[in-house]
C-alpha cells in the first residue's frame, strides 16, 4: 500500500527579529535613508547595521538569495571593525539563509561559528537563538534527537535570560520534531504553549507559524474542519504581515486538506498557488515538496503520466539538494534522505505500472548513497552525466508550458509584493485598481493552467508517451514456419506479458507452437524484475532468489516441453520489460540456467535466418578506445566518456588469440577508419563507450577512439554484408521517447542484422571493465573451435567464469593462456568473484547463434 506523506516544510524560528529588537522599528522607505546616510560617513558600524536592516527586510519578503548576498557584504565589515557580537548575529543570519535555500551543510557550517563567537563573549541570547537553529536544521535533516537536543539547550537558556520571544520560538520548534515522532498530544501542547506566548509578546509571524502547526496536527488527526480553521487564520496573518514564506506553506497546507477531503480541484488550485510562491522565493525545498503534492493529486485522480511528469521535477530538485550534503557524514545524508524517500518510491511504483522498468530502476538507485564507483571503480560504460531523472521529450514539453503559465503568476506575485510595500499603510486609487487587476489575472491565469491540464494538448502528448514501437516484436502468425528453421536441439521461446498472466509460446522442431501458462500479475512479474536487474549489477548481492522466482514463471511450466525435446539452445523472443534482464541469469535453485542451455536472443530481423552456419575462417577487425577523455552534449544530455584501460588489453590479447586480426587503438581507431574496413571482416568487436536512446537516433551514438561520434541516424546507413558477428562490448542504453517496452535493449542487434551483420553482441548494463576482458577472452578462445557456434561459445565463457574453471573453453593451451591472463591484468577482488552473474551476465547474443 502506498503511504502518502504530506510534508509541512515548516520551521521559520524568526531569528532576524529576535537578534536585533531594532529591526523592528524601521519602516521600508527608512532602511534606504539609513544606508544613504552610512554611505557618506566613515561609520563602519553604522554601513554595517544598515546591511543588516536591507537584508533582513529582504529575508521577510522571502528573497533569500539577495538578503544572502546583502549579509556577505555585511559580514567582512564586522570583521574589519572587530565587532564579534555582530559578526555572529550575520554568520547566524548567512547560516539561516542558507538552511531555507537547502543547502544544509553550509547551514550547519556558519551556525557552529556563530555558536562559537556567541559562547566566547557570552552573548546567552544569541547562543539560544543560534542553538534553536542549529536545531531546526537536524530537523531538516531527519535527525530527530539531535534537533531535540540542540532546542533543550535553547529553550534552558531562554527561560535563564527571560526571552519569552526565542522561547515561543523555541517551543514551536520543539513540537515539531514530536510532530515528526509522530507524538501529537506532545506535539500539540508545545504548539499551545508556542502560540500563547507569541500571541502575548505580538509576534505576528511566529503566530501565523504555530496556527500552521496546529492545524497540522488536526491534520493528521483527520479532524480536517479544525485543521482548516487554524489554516485560514494563518493565510490571513501571512498576507496582511506579507510574509511570503508563511503564505506558501499554509497555501500548501490547505492543499492538503482538500486533497484528504477528494476535492481534487481545490486540492490541485491551492497547490498550485504554493507553487508558484515557492520559485517566486526560491525555496526548493518547499518547491520539490509541493511538486511532489501535485503528483500525489494527479495520481489519485488516475493522471498517471501526467503525475509522472510532477514527481520527475521533485525527484530532480531533491537529488540537487542531495548532491551539496555529499559534505557531510553518511547517516546525515542517509536521514535527510529518507524524509524524501516516498517521493522517490511513488515515483517508481508509477513507472513499474507503466512497464518503465528501467526509469524505475534508475529512480531507486538514487536513494542509494553508495553507488557501483564505491565499490567497483572500474565501471565499463560509466558515464558522468547530470544528476537526476531525465524527463523524455513530451514530458518536457508539458513541464515547459505549466512553467510558462505559472512563470506570467510569479511576475504579477513580485508586482503586487512591491505595491504591498509601497502602500503599506495606504494606497491610492491607481495602486488599488492595480493590486485588484492582478488578482484578478492571477485567477484568469489559474484557471488556465488548471484547464491546460485537462486539455486535449495534454491528452495528445500522454497517447504519444504510450505508444510503443512494435516492429522488433515476432507476430505470432509468423511462428507456425518457424519450426522448420530450427536445429533440432533449438527452440523457440516466446513469453507473452498479460495483465494477469504471463503465455509461453514454445516452437520446436518440425511440430505445431505449444502454449503453457504462469499465474503472474503483470506488476508483481515487473517488480521482480526490478529486483533481479538491480541484483545483477551489484556484486556484493545474492541474486539467487529473484532468479528463481523468474525461472518458476519462464521455464517451470515448460520443463516437461523442453526434456522431450532433448532442447541443448533456447532461442529467446523476450517480450516488453523481459527484455531487461538475461534468460541465462535464471535459476532452478541448484544451476544456472546457462549451464543446462546455450541462449541467443532474436528480433524480428533473425526470423529468416536461424540456419546460416557461421564463417569459420574468421577475419577480425578489433577496436578500443582506452585512454583520452571527451566531453560533449548531445541532445539534452551532458556526456563525459574516459578511455577504458582493459579494452586495450582485450583487443590485444584477441590480436594473439586469433592471427588475422586487425588492430585500432585510439586515435588510428577514427570513425573513417573503422567503418570503410569493416565490410571486409567476418568479425568486428568495438571496446568502447555508446549510448542508445530509443526514438532519437540522432542522439544515439557509438564513439570512436579519436573522439569521433557516428549516430545511429548514421549507423542505419552502414551496409555489412560480410560481418557474421559484431560486439560493442561497452553499450549503455538510455531512456528515450518510447522507453518502457525494453526495445532499446535489443535495438543495437536489430539496427546490426538490417545492415547486413548475422549477429550481434550488446551489454544490458554498465558493465566491469576487467570483468569483460576476462569474459572476452573466454570468448574468443572458445570460438576458435569450428565446431562451436557462437551461442555456445559465449556460453562455454560464461560457464568458465562462473566455475572458475577455463578447461572447457576447448584446449588446454587457449585454459592455461586465459587464466594467466586473468592473473595477471586483474585485481583479487575481481577475479575472486567472476561467478557472480554481474561479471558473465550481462552480455547477450541477438540473432543468428549458429
Amino acid at each position: 500500500m502506498k503511504i502518502h506523506i504530506h510534508i509541512t516544510q515548516m520551521i521559520i524560528a524568526l531569528i532576524i527579529s529576535l537578534a536585533s529588537p531594532l529591526l523592528l522599528a524601521v519602516t521600508t522607505p527608512e532602511i534606504f535613508s539609513v544606508l544613504a546616510e552610512s554611505a557618506s560617513t566613515e561609520d563602519k558600524k553604522a554601513q554595517a547595521n544598515a546591511l543588516l536592516t536591507i537584508a533582513t527586510h529582504k529575508y521577510r519578503q522571502g528573497l533569500f538569495k539577495e538578503a544572502l548576498k546583502t549579509w556577505q557584504q555585511e559580514l567582512p565589515i564586522r570583521r574589519e571593525i572587530g565587532d564579534k557580537a555582530g559578526e555572529g548575529v550575520t554568520l547566524n543570519n548567512i547560516g539561516e539563509v542558507y538552511r531555507n535555500l537547502a543547502e544544509y551543510p553550509k547551514a550547519l557550517d556558519y551556525l557552529q561559528q556563530a555558536l562559537a563567537i556567541h559562547r566566547s563573549i557570552d552573548n546567552k541570547s544569541m547562543e539560544g537563538i543560534t542553538l534553536n537553529n542549529i536545531g531546526n536544521v537536524y530537523w531538516n535533516l531527519g535527525e530527530y534527537p539531535k534537533a531535540l537536543d540542540y532546542l533543550q539547550q535553547a529553550l534552558t537558556i531562554a527561560k535563564q535570560i527571560g526571552d519569552k520571544p526565542m522561547e515561543g520560538t523555541t517551543i514551536n520548534s520543539i513540537g515539531l520534531v514530536y510532530k515528526k515522532l509522530g507524538e501529537y498530544p506532545k506535539a500539540l501542547k508545545y504548539y499551545q504553549q508556542a502560540l500563547a506566548i507569541r500571541k502575548q509578546v505580538g509576534d505576528k509571524a511566529g503566530e501565523g507559524v504555530t496556527l500552521n502547526n496546529i492545524a497540522g496536527i488536526y491534520n493528521s488527526l483527520e479532524e480536517y474542519s479544525k485543521a482548516l480553521d487554524y489554516y485560514k487564520g494563518a493565510l490571513a496573518i501571512a498576507k496582511q504581515i506579507g510574509h511570503k514564506q508563511i503564505e506558501g506553506v499554509t497555501l500548501n497546507n490547505i492543499a492538503g486538506i482538500y486533497e484528504s477531503l477528494e476535492e481534487y480541484v481545490k486540492a490541485l488550485d491551492y497547490y498550485q498557488q504554493a507553487l508558484i510562491i515557492a520559485r517566486q522565493i526560491d525555496d526548493k525545498a518547499g518547491e520539490a515538496n509541493r511538486l511532489n503534492n501535485i503528483g500525489f493529486t494527479l495520481e489519485s485522480q488516475n493522471q498517471l503520466e501526467l503525475a509522472i511528469v510532477f514527481y520527475k521535477q521533485s525527484v530532480n530538485i531533491y537529488e540537487t539538494i542531495r548532491q551539496n550534503l555529499k559534505v557531510l557524514p553518511k547517516e546525515q545524508q542517509e536521514s535527510y534522505t529518507e524524509t524524501v524517500a516516498d517521493t522517490y518510491r511513488n515515483l517508481a511504483d508509477l513507472l513499474l505500472k507503466q512497464n518503465r522498468i528501467l526509469e524505475a530502476q534508475r529512480v531507486l538507485d538514487l536513494l542509494k548513497v553508495q553507488e557501483l564507483d564505491n565499490y567497483l571503480t572500474n565501471v565499463r560504460g560509466n558515464q558522468k552525466t547530470s544528476s537526476g531523472i531525465p524527463l523524455l521529450s513530451q514530458e518536457e514539453k508539458v513541464a515547459r508550458q505549466l512553467a510558462a503559465i505559472q512563470g506570467k503568476e510569479i511576475e504579477l506575485g513580485k508586482e503586487l509584493t512591491k505595491l504591498q510595500q509601497l502602500c503599506s499603510a495606504k494606497c491610492t486609487s491607481a495602486q488599488e485598481n492595480r493590486k485588484e487587476e492582478i488578482y484578478q489575472l492571477q485567477q484568469l491565469i489559474r484557471q488556465e493552467y488548471n484547464a491546460f491540464i485537462k486539455g486535449d494538448e495534454v491528452k495528445a502528448l500522454i497517447r504519444q508517451l504510450n505508444q510503443t514501437a512494435q516492429e522488433q516484436n515476432l507476430r505470432l502468425a509468423n511462428l507456425n514456419r518457424l519450426s522448420d528453421n530450427l536445429q533440432k536441439d533449438a527452440v523457440l521461446l516466446y513469453p507473452l506479458i498479460l495483465e494477469d498472466r504471463l503465455e509461453l509460446i514454445l516452437v520446436t522442431p518440425n511440430s505445431p507452437p505449444i502454449r503453457r501458462t504462469a499465474t503472474v500479475k503483470r506488476e508483481d512479474l515487473n517488480r521482480t524484475i526490478l529486483e533481479f536487474r538491480s541484483a545483477l549489477q551489484n556484486p556484493n548481492t545474492n541474486t539467487k532468489n529473484p532468479a528463481n522466482t523468474l525461472y518458476q514463471w519462464l521455464i517451470k511450466p515448460i520443463e516437461n516441453d523442453l526434456k522431450q525435446a532433448e532442447t541443448k539452445t533456447i532461442i529467446y523472443a523476450p517480450d516488453s520489460t523481459l527484455r531487461y534482464i538475461p534468460l541465462a541469469a535464471l535459476h532452478d535453485g541448484e544451476k544456472w540456467l546457462i549451464e543446462r542451455f546455450a541462449t541467443h536472443n532474436i528480433t524480428a530481423a533473425s526470423l529468416d535466418d536461424l540456419d546460416t552456419k557461421r564463417q569459420t575462417n574468421h577475419r577480425v577487425l578489433a577496436a578500443a578506445f582506452s585512454q583520452g577523455n571527451y566531453s560533449f552534449k548531445l541532445g539534452s544530455q551532458q556526456f563525459n566518456f574516459t578511455g577504458l584501460p582493459f579494452a586495450g588489453i582485450e583487443v590485444e590479447n584477441l590480436v594473439q588469440t586469433i592471427a588475422n586480426t586487425t588492430k585500432l587503438i585510439n586515435q588510428t581507431f577514427s570513425a573513417k577508419t573503422t567503418i570503410s574496413q569493416m565490410r571486409k571482416h567476418s568479425i568486428v568487436h568495438l571496446a568502447t563507450h555508446a549510448a542508445f536512446v530509443v526514438g532519437k537516433p540522432e542522439d544515439s551514438f557509438i564513439l570512436f577512439g579519436n573522439g569521433d561520434r557516428v549516430t545511429l541516424r548514421e549507423v542505419e546507413k552502414w551496409y555489412l554484408p560480410n560481418v557474421d558477428l559484431i560486439v560493442l562490448s561497452a553499450c549503455e542504453t538510455g531512456v528515450g521517447d518510447k522507453f518502457g517496452n525494453g526495445e532499446e535493449i535489443l535495438g543495437f542487434g536489430y539496427l546490426m542484422q538490417q545492415a547486413g551483420a548475422k549477429a550481434a553482441i550488446a551489454s544490458l548494463w554498465q558493465v566491469s571493465d576487467g570483468g569483460t576482458q576476462a569474459l572476452m577472452d573466454a570468448f574468443y578462445a572458445a570460438l576458435q573451435n569450428p565446431k562451436t557456434s557462437k551461442a555456445d561459445a559465449l556460453r562455454k565463457a560464461q560457464i568458465a567464469l562462473i566455475n572458475g574453471n577455463f578447461s572447457i573453453l576447448g584446449n588446454q593451451r587457449a585454459s592455461i593462456t586465459v587464466q594467466q591472463r586473468i592473473d595477471k591484468n586483474l585485481s583479487k577482488k575481481v577475479s575472486n568473484n567472476l561467478s557472480h552473474p554481474y561479471y558473465w551476465a550481462p552480455f547477450i547474443l541477438i540473432g543468428n547463434g549458429l
